[in-house]
């Protein structure tokens, strides 16, 4: 099958390598590159309030600047924890002000979350995948993650919020289980997966038709 190349519409080379990972674990022929590839991502206001709305916006921004022939991956991502109301939500990485901080946003959560005792400390990872394929089609896929909060930070093999995240069934966060177990739980990878199904089940993988 013909190798596909994917331009993901994000700067965070984290998110590039792990959706590679994923990938690779899939058997799917895809090449994941970084929007820097192209020359950055173009400003886009991500104000849509929902991680799909913000998803799209970012898909077709990057896609006016990427070659014939390859597709457009967005993600939009975030932590939203019930104690907070849903915070930081579509705000994550902006959640201790712009431009994004993974460190003070992961210590401004700490700081907001102390004191709140274990039952309260309930949350879950949301990630939204967008795509564009090369022919112009365009689909989301959503996947969700279930857990709770860490008092403070644990583990050095993750980014963003991880070191705080505990899965539901794991008694570790994220980022001391590592990136194997994390690919198998992970938001991201429930929405992959979803992504992996659409090209089994409604095209030959590689292809540049609709």
């Amino acid at each position: 099958m013909a190798q596909l190349t994917l331009y993901l519409a994000s700067n965070n080379p984290h998110k590039a390598a792990e959706l590679q990972s994923l990938a690779r674990a899939d058997g799917l022929p895809f090449i994941l590159r970084p929007a820097l590839d192209l020359g950055g991502m173009p400003d886009v206001a991500e104000d849509t309030g929902t991680f799909a709305g913000n998803a799209r916006k970012k898909a077709r921004a990057l896609r006016s600047t990427a070659p014939e022939g390859a597709g457009v991956l967005a993600d939009d991502s975030g932590l939203c924890v019930d104690a907070l109301g849903g915070a930081p939500g579509v705000d994550s990485a902006y959640f201790a002000g712009r431009p994004g901080n993974s460190k003070a946003n992961l210590e401004l959560l700490v700081d907001r979350m102390r004191g709140i005792p274990p039952e309260g400390r309930t949350a879950h990872f949301v990630c939204v995948l967008h795509l564009i394929e090369p022919g112009g089609g365009e689909s989301s896929f959503e996947g969700r993650c279930d857990g709770r909060l860490l008092d403070q930070p644990s583990g050095s093999q993750g980014f963003g919020y991880d070191p705080v995240f505990v899965p539901e069934g794991q008694s570790a966060s994220f980022a001391d289980l590592g990136p194997e177990t994390k690919n198998r739980h992970s938001a991201r990878s429930l929405a992959w997966r979803k992504l992996a199904r659409h090209f089994a089940g409604h095209r030959e993988v590689g292809s540049s038709s609709p």
